[in-house]
């Protein structure tokens, strides 16, 4: 049987009852994907830390070592799609504890690396690392369907500020330790032994609705060539994903590197990525709130037009006051959009069923634009950092995304008989 989203019950047979929106389990479920969150999303979202160190150690080229980041991003996102699907088969376990142990095994590997050869920070970093975190990602979003249901949007938004105080938190203390006594090869060390305790603590306490084979032989299985036909759902991920991806994730990589090329001092430019990710804790709260009343689409779109006006605003950032601005609203409309993207597909559902599914589509193809939008921004910048090219591009390729997003909206707000979509 097929129903809205937040009413479509979980599985039949001897739990049939709609997600609970509460509860111990559900609650621990939460805390437990933040902590998930803050260890993996978190400390992706400090790579511009490691974009300013290797650009500065001269590792490579700035596009290349950007690729090292993207590449993390295009699996951590990638994995989306079989993670997704396993979740739904009821294996959720054994893919959060697979993707922890890859993930801080990599991230230990990375601590041994020379900085003067590209291929081991590549290997480590850019695949162990993505591969690990995004086998742990989708599910640990996934997961919060199964406990939640009016209040979906507003528990993953609250799972999802893991990543934005993880963002604040690895900026602060890896800056510190790779430029003080200790040096990268133990700072990298002492943030692996964190996020170690943080994943033992994320896997003892999320857990999924029901056990892995009563979940596996009751529920109906999503129909894969349907949802691919649902065009309101492909213009969304066309414009709400691909698009905005493509530009998104400019100034989580750059940031760092540009307030320092403009002359601004080294310890505030440290704290650039801090002040954006700390910013992003509200875009991450406020509007998945607000989109429980207004729709998620019309919010997720509205939040993606600050983001590409944001991007040209940087033409006219030059001193630590312009960039602390810039850092805050980014960070908040940034943040807005990376946490409604998953609430906003899930809204796209008939059965929670559908769900792992579709986020893991969206997140496959999404993945594409993580990998090859900062270094299009790299390639654009050269070695002279020609910055004006790479916010055009950022900007504008964003702004293209509303059309789509739009369309979608209007179709989904005709399906459902509402304007709040």
């Amino acid at each position: 049987m097929h129903a809205n989203q937040s009413e479509t019950p979980l599985t039949t047979g001897k739990d049939t009852a709609e997600p609970r929106d509460g509860g111990a389990r559900a609650w621990c479920t939460v805390l437990g994907g933040w902590l998930a969150l803050f260890a993996t999303f978190g400390y992706g979202s400090s790579y511009g830390v490691y974009q300013d160190l290797y650009t500065r150690a001269g590792t490579s080229s700035t596009s290349n070592i950007s690729w090292i980041g993207s590449v993390n991003l295009f699996i951590f996102i990638g994995m989306g799609l079989p993670a997704g699907t396993l979740v739904d088969k009821g294996y959720f376990r054994h893919v959060i504890l697979v993707g922890s142990f890859i993930y801080i095994f990599s991230l230990f590997a990375l601590s041994f690396v020379h900085l003067d050869r590209y291929y081991q920070i590549f290997l480590s970093q850019g695949i162990g690392m993505g591969l690990g975190s995004g086998l742990i990602y989708l599910p640990s979003m996934v997961v919060q369907t199964h406990h939640w249901g009016a209040g979906r949007a507003t528990a993953m938004g609250v799972v999802i500020t893991g990543s934005s105080v993880g963002g604040i938190v690895y900026p602060i203390m890896l800056n510190h330790l790779f430029n003080g006594p200790v040096g990268f090869a133990w700072g990298v060390r002492a943030s692996a032994f964190l996020n170690l305790g943080l994943l033992i603590m994320a896997n003892l306490l999320m857990s999924p609705r029901l056990p892995p084979d009563h979940n596996q032989l009751e529920k109906p299985k999503p129909k894969v060539q349907q949802i691919l036909r649902d065009v309101p759902f492909i213009l969304a991920v066309i414009g709400g994903i691909v698009l905005v991806t493509l530009g998104l994730f400019f100034p989580y990589f750059y940031l760092q590197l540009y307030t320092i090329l403009h002359g601004i001092s080294p310890n505030f430019a440290f704290y650039t990525l801090t002040i954006q990710n700390g910013a992003s804790i509200f875009g991450r709260i406020i509007p998945n709130i607000l989109a429980n009343k207004v729709g998620l689409l019309n919010t997720l779109t509205f939040m993606c037009f600050g983001s590409a006006v944001l991007a040209f605003s940087l033409f006219g950032v030059t001193d630590i006051g312009g960039v602390t601005i810039f850092a805050i609203l980014y960070g908040f409309f940034s943040g807005a959009v990376l946490s409604l993207f998953s609430p906003a597909i899930a809204s796209f559902a008939s059965d929670v069923s559908e769900i792992g599914v579709r986020l893991g589509l969206t997140f496959f193809v999404a993945s594409i634009a993580y990998l090859i939008g900062p270094p299009i921004s790299g390639a654009l910048l050269t070695n002279q950092y020609h910055w004006s090219r790479a916010i055009i591009f950022n900007g504008t390729i964003m702004l293209a995304s509303l059309p789509f997003l739009l369309v979608s909206r209007f179709m989904q707000a005709r399906r459902k008989m509402t304007p709040r979509v």
